[in-house]
């Protein structure tokens, strides 16, 4: 998804320093090596122990330790008379968030598609749909895009699955062309505003803006109904759907690499996710 530079305010200065003094701590190989030494390894290691596995001395090992301490990526504990070396889970997830944050990727997303088709209506799923539903959702695993499923699932099955209050049709001059549905993502009740998300569009109506349309419908009668995380796994051959859901408001989160196997290949989904700006 590419971002408007004019929209992005620019990193404030103490951010940026902050940010600067983390990847110059990492500028040494020795440095990134003796944080992955560290890091992996649960209970921590002894300088000793990391002089022997970096082939440095101990003072050299020492320096580079407490460079790591001074900036937060590592913590020093003494034991007796050994300094014992731990990671700083903080750091896990800041130093990514301080790239995300570099790269303006935590800039505001959008809220929904925009420019929305004129001739596309979309509306609450009633039980006369659930052929339509069904046949459009045969079309998309005939795609060999759209689902690690082989066949398609049972009225009942979804109509169990999807929540009440969150699946859409779409319709033109009277024909269903497309749904999207939202299935809790947990049975517990920390992730209650957490759902999985799907969309489908006919094969004779792609390319028409239903997709954009339903989406649109999705993420405002989500946030309207106190979802605060929507969630969706797609192909990472289907760019098509990805870029939709970037116009949604969705961020990749990452690949998940050989999750399935679909027909016997195994295949990699991209995991995105959207947060409601009111939640």
């Amino acid at each position: 998804m590419s971002i408007d530079a004019r929209h992005v305010p620019l990193l404030p200065s103490e951010q940026a320093a902050t940010y600067a003094d983390w990847f110059a701590c990492l500028a040494e190989p020795v440095r990134v090596r003796l944080l992955h030494a560290v890091a992996t390894r649960r209970h921590g290691l002894t300088v000793g122990a990391l002089t022997e596995i970096l082939g440095t001395s101990q003072s050299t090992t020492s320096h580079h330790v407490r460079k790591l301490a001074d900036i937060g990526f590592v913590h020093i504990d003494k034991r007796g008379t050994s300094s014992i070396v731990t990671i700083n889970e903080a750091c896990c997830s800041g130093l990514p968030h301080a790239a995300d944050a570099v790269m303006g990727l935590l800039a505001p997303r959008p809220c929904c598609p925009e420019n929305l088709p004129a001739d596309v209506a979309v509306r609450a799923l009633r039980p006369e749909d659930w052929p339509a539903v069904r046949r459009i959702y045969r079309e998309g695993i005939d795609s060999g895009l759209a689902t690690f499923e082989t066949v398609v699932p049972s009225r009942a099955t979804l109509d169990a699955a999807w929540l009440p209050d969150h699946r859409w049709v779409a319709e033109i001059d009277g024909t269903v062309v497309g749904w999207t549905a939202a299935s809790p993502a947990s049975a517990r009740d920390c992730y209650s505003g957490v759902a999985d998300t799907a969309v489908y569009v006919a094969e004779s109506h792609r390319g028409r803006g239903v997709g954009k349309a339903l989406l649109h419908r999705q993420v405002t009668e989500a946030d309207a109904g106190g979802l605060w995380t929507l969630q969706a796994s797609v192909f990472t051959g289907n760019r098509v759907s990805i870029a939709l859901h970037h116009a949604a408001g969705y961020r990749t989160v990452g690949v998940r690499e050989r999750i399935a196997q679909l027909d016997g290949v195994w295949h990699d989904t991209i995991l995105l996710e959207r947060r409601s700006p009111v939640g």
